[in-house]
């Protein structure tokens, strides 16, 4: 896909006809094959009619980054990722109306055709004709990127690292639309990495009377009772069994997710909503399922959520500046998954910053 980002664009020294044009030459993190990630200087992309120029200022590293960094996602290579980014608009093309230069946006990635079969009965998080910033196109680990204009949000004076956890958020609302609970609900949730923590606060926003967090990451468990946790555990076998309306896995490591069973309650929900990687077969007993009355659900990204996702950060009901534990330049995006992939120190979310 780096055909995208071959467009030139041109600026002019000094402003005057004797001045000749000059290429600008960008940065751009791209991942050639699975496991290698090079920083590239390519040239500005030139917007379509229909799409702004971004100049990104934070991008969000995601688990999906790394499965696309593994190898075990959609789309080919080589490809530019990155698909929870805020930025300032730097160009719009000539049919844009919703935006001008210099306005701060959060950009939602998914890219519906808005004309197939699921699109048109309103599933366009399954459109046959999916297509997603950072994942079948350059995404938002580069210094610039263009993008439609409707994927493309105004963030106000909402800092850019905070704008940037709209589109994970934006999946935790469909997830608890999914899920759908009564007020008063009992749940665990499994896992308190960025997605786990931002489950735990939607489930407090939706009435969740009780939300017990499980991590084994001792500091990983305790941060999640400063964010609304009404207790942590760091042993999934301490979990009570057959306790819980709803048990949601937000970690996607297989052998966790087959666990999910032994602690919903009676007529109980799973919801399964961690990445797991592709190829692996979870494997659970039949008969609890049918013994219990069990809903197993998943979510697949979000179902225009975007919206709601960004009231929520602009209005601070829902709290990420203290999800950010680190900081780096877009040379070291490659350094930054490894650091998340490792667990070996303290991590949450790792925020690339390509322009400084």
């Amino acid at each position: 896909m780096l055909h995208y980002l071959t467009l030139h664009a041109r600026i002019q020294e000094g402003g005057g006809d004797d001045h000749p044009e000059k290429e600008v030459p960008v940065k751009a993190a791209v991942i050639l094959q699975p496991k290698q990630i090079e920083t590239q200087e390519m040239p500005i992309p030139e917007p379509a009619p229909g799409e702004l120029l971004v100049r990104v200022m934070a991008s969000g590293i995601c688990g999906t980054d790394l499965h696309i960094f593994q190898g075990e996602y959609l789309g080919s290579y080589p490809v530019i990722p990155g698909h929870e980014f805020t930025g300032v608009v730097e160009k719009v093309g000539s049919a844009v109306t919703r935006f001008k230069t210099g306005d701060r946006v959060a950009v939602e990635p998914n890219l519906p055709c808005d004309n197939c079969v699921n699109c048109l009965n309103n599933r366009q998080n399954f459109c046959l004709n999916w297509q997603a910033v950072g994942v079948t196109r350059p995404g938002g680990m580069a210094q610039y990127v263009s993008v439609p204009e409707k994927a493309v949000f105004d963030i106000g004076d909402l800092p850019f690292e905070q704008g940037a956890f709209m589109e994970p958020l934006s999946c935790v609302l469909h997830g608890l639309e999914r899920l759908d609970l009564a007020v008063a609900a009992r749940v665990a949730i499994i896992g308190a990495g960025p997605i786990g923590l931002l489950l735990l606060q939607g489930l407090r926003l939706n009435g969740a009377a009780e939300v017990l967090v499980v991590d084994k990451n001792p500091d990983r468990a305790a941060f999640a009772q400063t964010l609304g946790a009404d207790r942590s555990l760091t042993r999934l076998d301490d979990l009570e069994r057959d306790a819980y309306d709803a048990v949601v896995d937000a970690t996607g490591a297989v052998a966790v997710m087959s666990r999910t069973l032994d602690f919903a309650r009676p007529g109980g929900k799973i919801l399964l909503f961690g990445v797991p990687p592709s190829g692996q077969k979870m494997t659970v007993e039949a008969f609890p399922i049918f013994r219990k009355g069990l809903t197993i659900l998943s979510s697949f990204t979000s179902l225009r959520n975007s919206y709601q996702a960004l009231g929520l950060l602009k209005s601070r009901r829902v709290l990420v500046e203290k999800l950010i534990s680190h900081r780096l330049p877009l040379e070291e995006l490659q350094g930054g998954i490894e650091l998340i992939e490792r667990g070996s120190e303290p991590v949450c979310k790792v925020m690339i910053l390509p322009n400084g």
